[in-house]
């Protein structure tokens, strides 16, 4: 992976990681937490979503935002599951 793809990587992480974490309890969990909930979420998305959605909007940013912030959002929930068990 590049410098450019890493950063791209980055980028991405941290908006999907913050954007879950609005939807998911209303704020986010500061710029490392969003960062990891958002790559995680993205490799969730990447493995288990994307091959089966192919939800294609036109622009990659908006598409990797998306499954990433999917993928994120399941961590939370699976998260949130085994915190109350």
């Amino acid at each position: 992976m590049g410098g450019e793809s890493l950063l791209v990587f980055l980028i991405v992480g941290i908006i999907a990681g913050w954007l879950a974490g609005l939807i998911m309890s209303g704020g986010g969990f500061g710029l490392i937490g969003d960062l990891v909930v958002g790559v995680i979420g993205a490799f969730i998305a990447g493995y288990l979503i994307q091959p089966h959605l192919h939800i294609d909007l036109g622009n990659m940013w908006i598409n990797n935002i998306l499954y990433a912030v999917i993928g994120a959002i399941i961590l939370l929930f699976v998260l949130r599951l085994f915190r109350r068990a």
